[in-house]
């Protein structure tokens, strides 16, 4: 089975993208090549820090490789906290810190309006492929559900009464941001390797 690399140690990501590429691509985290430090993220959106990450890999490595970026965009907020999601509350990361901060920004705001968007980066033979993929939805005003990671037990999407946190794996997996942007990359795999084959 080919071996591709996805720029990630994040086992919850790592997961999602083996289910949807398992039939053709064994995928490989960080921590399987080797690299084990964080890679810097200094674009100024989600689709500056996915190539940077996916750059970052391939040209360390020569290996294909894809990598995402996500973030919530909060409509009355003005898009915050967009491409700055993962280190709302501060550099350290700290999910529920994150989800604190967000909660307090919104308390009083009848407008709770969002959508996650994903980026993914893709490199294959030094050429580089962008898929992208969004889920519209709104901010509830207290956790639920005790699944899923980041914001999910706040996010709510549209069609839905459940939180991403509240969902099954696959009913959410089935309807993510980053369900959509690694369907993308997966057909568009599929198609290289039936090319190649």
């Amino acid at each position: 089975m080919t071996k591709i690399v996805f720029a990630t140690n994040n086992l919850h990501k790592l997961s999602e993208a083996r289910h949807i590429l398992k039939d053709r691509y064994e995928v490989l985290k960080l921590g399987d090549i080797g690299i084990n430090e964080d890679i810097p993220e200094t674009g100024i959106t989600l689709s500056e820090n996915a190539s940077i990450k996916s750059w970052f890999v391939y040209n360390r490595t020569g290996l294909d490789c894809f990598s995402d970026d996500t973030g919530l965009e909060v409509d009355a907020l003005d898009g915050r906290p967009g491409v700055y999601s993962a280190r709302y509350a501060g550099e350290e990361g700290n999910p529920e810190k994150n989800l604190e901060k967000l909660l307090k920004e919104l308390e009083g705001v009848k407008n709770r309006t969002a959508r996650f968007k994903t980026v993914v980066s893709l490199i294959l033979d030094g050429v580089e492929y962008k898929f992208e993929g969004s889920v519209e939805g709104e901010i509830i005003r207290e956790k639920r559900g005790t699944g899923g990671f980041g914001y999910d037990p706040v996010f709510v999407p549209s069609g839905y009464n459940q939180t991403f946190a509240e969902m099954p794996a696959r009913l959410k997996n089935s309807i993510s941001h980053r369900a959509k942007a690694m369907r993308k990359l997966s057909a568009f795999l599929t198609g290289q390797t039936n090319e190649k084959g």
